[in-house]
C-alpha cells in the first residue's frame, strides 16, 4: 500500500481506465445476456452492486501491477497479469452471485454462469485492448521516425534471441537512428523465420549476397550490427568483420547485457572484442547478494581495474561507495561516470595517497566500510625495475596501510588485487605484490585465531594476468601504433601472456570475495583467476593489423625491441611449490603459497623501511630473497 502514496498522475489515469473498463465489461456482458428478457428488473440491483465491485477491481488491478506497468513496454507477463486479474474478478462475481445475492437478495441466480463467462472474456479484451493499441502506436511512431530521419537500413548478425533484444530496444526508443532490414543468423533453426517482423535472410555466408540484393533494389545497406552471439568462436567474428569492412559498411555491436544493469545500446566494435576466449559464466545473483546494501571502499578507483570495480558495485546495489584515488584527473573522470548512472548509491570521492597512513586510517574510520577493494598500485614492470623504491613504498607499505585501516574500521573483508607476476617473481612488481599478499595472509590468519567464536574479518588476495584495454596494456599501445602507420613494437617473438576482459576480471574478483565470506570460513586467502589459454604477443599484433584492414610487413611492420628488465617470456599461474585447490566456482582456484608469521613479516618491514629510506638496494634485495625464496632478481 505504500506504493499508492507515490502514485503519479499517469498511475491514477491507468487506474481510472481499468476501473472504467471493468464497469463497461460488467455492463456489456449483462446486456448481452439479458437483453430482451428481464433486463429492466435486474438492472437496478446491478447498479447498486457495481460501485463496490469497481472499488474491488481497483485493488485487484493494483495487486497484479497493472496500474504501475508502462503501457509502451507491455509484454507477455503483463498480459498474463491481465488474465489473472480478470479471473480473480470473475471468481468474485461468482461468489457474489451464488453466496450473497441468490440466497439473500434475489432469490435465484442473479448473474449466472453465462454472464460471468462473457464478463471474463470481455474484461481481458477491455484491459488489454488499449494497452496493445498504445504499444502498437509507439512502435509505428518509432518506425516512422526512423524513416523520416532517413535511418539507413541495418543488417543484424547473430541469433534470434539476441536480435529480439535489440528489436525491442528499437521499438521502445532506447536505440535510435537505426532500422533493421534483416537478420543473418548462424543457427539453422532461425532460417526462414521472422523476429518481431524482421526476416531472417540467411546465414553468415550470405552477407555479400544480401547486401548486393538490397543495393539492386535501391535500398543500400548502410550498417551492420554484430550481436553478442556473432562474437562466439564458432561464428568466426574476425571473418565477419573483415567481410563487412570490405563491403564498405559501418559496423556496430550490441554488448552483452547479462549482469550489466544497463539499457541496450550500440557501441563501436573494439579489436579486443575479437581477441577473447569464451568468458566464464558469472553468477550475478551471488554478487548482488554480497554487495547489495553494503558500504564499499575502492582504492585506486580511478584506474582501469578500480573504476570497473566501482561500476560493478554500483550496478549490484551497494548503498554507499567511497572512491580513493591519488590522481585528481582520474578521480574526476570516475566520479563523472558514476554520477551519470543515476543509481541512487551515495558516492564520495577523496584524493588520498595510500602511502599516507594517517590519511587512509582517517578516511576508513570515518566511512566505516563493509568491504574494501584495494586496487591502488604501481604496476608497470620496466618502470618499477628502475624506480624500485617507489614500488616498495606503494605496493608494500601502501597495501599494509590499507589492510590495517580496513581492520581498524571494522570492515568485513579486504580484497587486494594482485597479479600473476607475484608467482615465482622475477620483477619488483611481482615481488612487492607477493610481499603484500604475505602480509594479508598473515593478518588474516591472526584475526581468525583471535576471533574467539566471532566471525573474523577476511583479508584475501586475487591474482590475474593482463586485462584487455587497461591503462598501459599492449592492445591500446598497438592500436595507437597502427593508427600512426607503424611500426608495431613487440619485445620478443616468443613473448606469451594471459588476457581477459576488465569486466570479467572484476566480476571474478567479487566472486572470490563471496567465497571467502561464506559462513563456514574457508581456509583460503589467495585466489587465482583462470586466464584460459595464453596468447602469443606477436600473434596478437598481427591479428590487430589484419583487423584494421592492413597487411603485416606491407602496410605495417612489426619490430622486435628485446625483452625489458623484469620481464619473462612466459607468465605462470602457479608456483612449483604452491599447492592449489578447486573451490567449486568456475574461473577461480585457490592457491596455498608460503605463509611467514606476522611477527617475522613485521621484522622484515622495519628493516625494509630503513633500507628504502637510505636507498640500500643490496640490503633490500637480500632481505626480499629471504622473505620470498622463489624470487629471482633479473636486474640486480
Amino acid at each position: 500500500m505504500r506504493q499508492l502514496l507515490h502514485f503519479t498522475w499517469r498511475n491514477w489515469l491507468i487506474a481510472a481506465h481499468d476501473v472504467l473498463a471493468t464497469i463497461a465489461a460488467v455492463l456489456l456482458s449483462f446486456f448481452l445476456r439479458f437483453e430482451g428478457t428481464d433486463l429492466d428488473t435486474r438492472l437496478p440491483l446491478l447498479l447498486k452492486v457495481l460501485p463496490y465491485f469497481a472499488v474491488l477491481s481497483f485493488f485487484v488491478c493494483f495487486a497484479f501491477r497493472l496500474t504501475t506497468t508502462k503501457w509502451r513496454f507491455i509484454s507477455f507477463p503483463d498480459l498474463m497479469n491481465i488474465v489473472r486479474s480478470a479471473t480473480v474478478l470473475a471468481v468474485a462475481l461468482l461468489i457474489l452471485d451464488y453466496i450473497f445475492l441468490a440466497p439473500n437478495v434475489y432469490g435465484t441466480f442473479f448473474l449466472g454462469k453465462t454472464t460471468i463467462i462473457l464478463y471474463w472474456f470481455i474484461e481481458i479484451f477491455a484491459l488489454s485492448g488499449a494497452r496493445l493499441a498504445y504499444r502498437y502506436f509507439r512502435y509505428t511512431r518509432t518506425r516512422n521516425q526512423a524513416r523520416v530521419i532517413d535511418a539507413a537500413p541495418a543488417l543484424l548478425i547473430g541469433r534470434a534471441a539476441d536480435a529480439e533484444v535489440l528489436l525491442r530496444a528499437i521499438e521502445n526508443g532506447a536505440v535510435k537512428r537505426i532500422w533493421p532490414a534483416g537478420i543473418l543468423s548462424p543457427s539453422t533453426a532461425d532460417r526462414g523465420q521472422a523476429i518481431r517482423g524482421v526476416p531472417v535472410l540467411g546465414n553468415l555466408d550470405d552477407l555479400a549476397d544480401v547486401v548486393a540484393d538490397f543495393s539492386r533494389r535501391d535500398k543500400p545497406m548502410g550498417r551492420v550490427v554484430m550481436l553478442p552471439s556473432a562474437f562466439e568462436p564458432d561464428a568466426h567474428p574476425e571473418s565477419i568483420l573483415t567481410r563487412v569492412r570490405k563491403l564498405g559498411l559501418s559496423v556496430s555491436r550490441l554488448p552483452s547485457l547479462e549482469g550489466s544493469g544497463e539499457a541496450p545500446r550500440l557501441a563501436p566494435v573494439a579489436v579486443e572484442d575479437l581477441l577473447l576466449r569464451p568468458s566464464v559464466k558469472i553468477d550475478y545473483r551471488r554478487l548482488e547478494a554480497l554487495v547489495k546494501g553494503k558500504s564499499i571502499v575502492v582504492t585506486g578507483g580511478g584506474g582501469s581495474i578500480g573504476s570497473e570495480i566501482c561500476d560493478r558495485v554500483v550496478t549490484f546495489g551497494a548503498s554507499r561507495l567511497l572512491v580513493i584515488e591519488n590522481a585528481e584527473p582520474a578521480l574526476f573522470m570516475v566520479m563523472e561516470e558514476l554520477s551519470a548512472q543515476s543509481s541512487g548509491v551515495v558516492i564520495e570521492g577523496r584524493i588520498a595517497d595510500i602511502r599516507d597512513r594517517q590519511r587512509i586510517m582517517a578516511l576508513m574510520a570515518e566511512f566505516k566500510p563493509d568491504i574494501v577493494f584495494h586496487a591502488a598500485a604501481l604496476k608497470h614492470v620496466p618502470i618499477l625495475e628502475r624506480d624500485w623504491g617507489e614500488g616498495i613504498k606503494t605496493n608494500i607499505f601502501g597495501s599494509i596501510n590499507v589492510a590495517d585501516a580496513a581492520v581498524a574500521s571494522g570492515a568485513e573483508a579486504m580484497v587486494m588485487i594482485s597479479t600473476d607476476k607475484a608467482i615465482e617473481p622475477v620483477s619488483m612488481l611481482g615481488l612487492t605484490k607477493r610481499f603484500a599478499e604475505m602480509y594479508c595472509q598473515a593478518l588474516d590468519r591472526d584475526l581468525a585465531k583471535a576471533a574467539n567464536g566471532k566471525t573474523p574479518m577476511r583479508l584475501i588476495s586475487v591474482r590475474f594476468g593482463n586485462v584487455l584495454a587497461s591503462n598501459g596494456s599492449v592492445v591500446p599501445k598497438f592500436k595507437a601504433q597502427i593508427e600512426a602507420g607503424g611500426p608495431v613494437t613487440v619485445t620478443h617473438p616468443d613473448m606469451v601472456r594471459y588476457f581477459m576482459t576488465i569486466r570479467e576480471a572484476c566480476d571474478l574478483v567479487v566472486t572470490a570475495a563471496t567465497h571467502a565470506l561464506q559462513p563456514q570460513r574457508p581456509d583460503v586467502s589467495v585466489y587465482v583467476l583462470n586466464m584460459g589459454q595464453p596468447v602469443k604477443i606477436v600473434d596478437l599484433a598481427e591479428r590487430m593489423i589484419r583487423l584494421s584492414g592492413l597487411q603485416v610487413g606491407y602496410d605495417i611492420e612489426i619490430v622486435f625491441t628485446g625483452v625489458r628488465p623484469g620481464e619473462r617470456l612466459n607468465e605462470i599461474l602457479f608456483a612449483s611449490e604452491e599447492p592449489t585447490a578447486d573451490i567449486g566456482i568456475d574461473g577461480i582456484v585457490a592457491a596455498r603459497p608460503n605463509e611467514p608469521p606476522l611477527e617475522t613479516l613485521r621484522g622484515w618491514l622495519q628493516t625494509l623501511e630503513k633500507s628504502v629510506g637510505s636507498e640500500q638496494r643490496a640490503v633490500i634485495v637480500s632481505l626480499l630473497k629471504d622473505a620470498v625464496p622463489e624470487f629471482k632478481a633479473t636486474a640486480e
